[in-house]
């Protein structure tokens, strides 16, 4: 058999085999796309953090001591973050995180455990990441 009807042989059986892949691969998304949606159960956004604080943690309006409580988290809470800045020290951190709720109240970090990399506030605003009316709460 010449060379080039060894080289035409290849390429059909080559082509042969992409066209088998090809539609192998077609399945593999139309059975991912037709997969029931409590199979892949997104968690929290993130970043996220946990409440650590044994009696909960006070959400403010502000990221001061001296602000007005909006709300409370209880033991082992999951909070989203938005961001987060440096002000009032509580217990020696001086960090304070916006959360991702329905209305922006801020927490110390001191009893939150976050489970990834919090941006700073002035980062996040460059970047125009905040929830509507968050913006208007941050600090520096």
């Amino acid at each position: 058999m010449p060379t080039t009807d060894l080289l035409v042989a290849r390429g059909k059986k080559l082509a042969a085999g992409a066209g088998a892949l090809t539609a192998a691969a077609a399945l593999g998304a139309t059975l991912l796309a037709a997969a029931p949606a409590h199979a892949t159960t997104p968690g929290p956004a993130k970043p996220f953090g946990v409440v650590t604080a044994k009696t909960g943690l006070s959400q403010r309006q502000y990221p001061s001591t001296d602000s007005s409580v909006r709300g409370h988290l209880h033991h082992r809470a999951q909070v989203g973050l938005v961001c987060k800045v440096r002000t009032q020290s509580v217990g020696g951190n001086a960090v304070w995180y916006l959360t991702r709720e329905e209305r922006a109240t801020w927490v110390s970090a001191r009893y939150v455990t976050s489970n990834g990399a919090v941006r700073y506030c002035k980062d996040v605003q460059r970047g125009r990441l905040l929830p509507p009316g968050a913006a208007k709460h941050t600090v520096g």
